[in-house]
């Protein structure tokens, strides 16, 4: 498959820039495998959820990786970290190949490598400094500084565990209330971990689509959870995947494609599992979803859920509804 094949136009002016006031008053296109469309709000979503269901969700949490720092000449510099590689240690990306001190806070100091490797020094605990002096790692196709109330808003209500530099942007939609609402009318809804890293937004270079590697993600899942998800599915009910992330943590783990160790009752490994159209799905049957990015991962996942065609005539329909696109864009419901 050639990656140009799920390429498309999108207008600028589509792209949400800032979250709506309401999160759940996003609007939510619900694509039937059939092909027929319908317009509701996400506020709406229990009423296609039925009882015995179950909604699972990526509980991960993002802090606010994007540092930026004073080098000795003065010049300034933004990193992101991506990842702890040993303690104070860590794999980050920033422009340029610079080697040399930088200044983040009065309490946080960091040694670059090339550019790709920090060694931190700070007095205090280290991710309380992050949250203080940090900002949240916004997609730069969102063309503006983050603030303060992004560390609340590109975050979801439920998120616990943290880890991600990107959010699970389908689950930003949920409200406390929707969330009881759901549960009250009889849906499991049970969470995984999957901690969000540069394999799920990093651009695809290969031609085909074959010839892309995802790198690999951390994931967390409660053992029991396994089972209770085998009873679901032989009672004829239906498991609704909260996002991409969610989807590749169970179905990466169910299909093999992860390294797993089993301690205390949970499931925790890593895995590079790239889903796109001709896999077959062992878990999820229904995904909750934002509208992605051309050539993406996120995109040729969904697309394999239900086709390309379907999946690129619904984003049709919905740029000429003025559906708002990406992180903080509106939904799609996949049925």
């Amino acid at each position: 498959m050639k990656v140009a094949d799920f390429d498309f136009f999108l207008p600028k002016n589509l792209i949400a820039k800032r979250p709506l006031r309401e999160r759940d008053s996003a609007r939510l296109l619900v694509l039937y495998r059939d092909g027929m469309i319908e317009h509701r709000r996400f506020s709406d979503l229990a009423a296609y959820l039925d009882p015995g269901d179950m909604l699972l969700m990526n509980n991960t949490k993002v802090f606010p990786a994007r540092l930026t720092g004073y080098k000795k000449t003065g010049g300034t510099l933004e990193i992101l970290l991506v990842r702890e590689k040993e303690n104070n240690i860590w794999k980050v990306l920033s422009k340029g190949r610079y080697t040399g001190t930088l200044e983040i806070s009065e309490e946080l100091h960091a040694v670059l490598k090339d550019g790709k490797t920090a060694i931190f020094q700070y007095s205090g605990d280290f991710m309380d400094i992050i949250w203080e002096c940090g900002d949240m790692p916004l997609p730069p196709y969102i063309r503006r500084l983050p603030d303060a109330s992004d560390k609340e808003r590109y975050q979801t209500v439920y998120a616990k565990e943290e880890g991600s530099i990107a959010a699970p942007t389908a689950g930003l939609h949920f409200t406390e209330r929707l969330l009881q609402e759901i549960i009250t009318k009889g849906i499991v809804v049970r969470e995984v971990t999957l901690h969000v890293g540069i394999g799920t937004f990093r651009p695809i270079r290969s031609e085909t689509v074959e010839g892309h590697s995802m790198e690999p993600e951390y994931f967390d899942i409660e053992k029991d959870l396994i089972s209770e998800i085998e009873r679901v599915k032989a009672s004829g009910k239906r498991i609704v995947a909260v996002g991409t992330t969610t989807t590749r943590a169970i179905e990466g783990f169910i299909s093999g494609k992860s390294n797993v160790t089993a301690q205390n009752g949970r499931l925790k490994g890593k895995t590079d599992i790239f889903i796109y159209p001709g896999y077959r799905f062992k878990i999820v049957d229904s995904i909750i979803t934002n509208f992605h990015l051309p050539r993406s991962t996120p995109l040729m996942l969904v697309s394999a859920l239900c086709g390309w065609v379907k999946l690129k005539k619904s984003y049709e329909e919905a740029m000429r509804a003025k559906y708002r696109f990406f992180s903080y864009g509106d939904a799609m419901l996949i049925l």
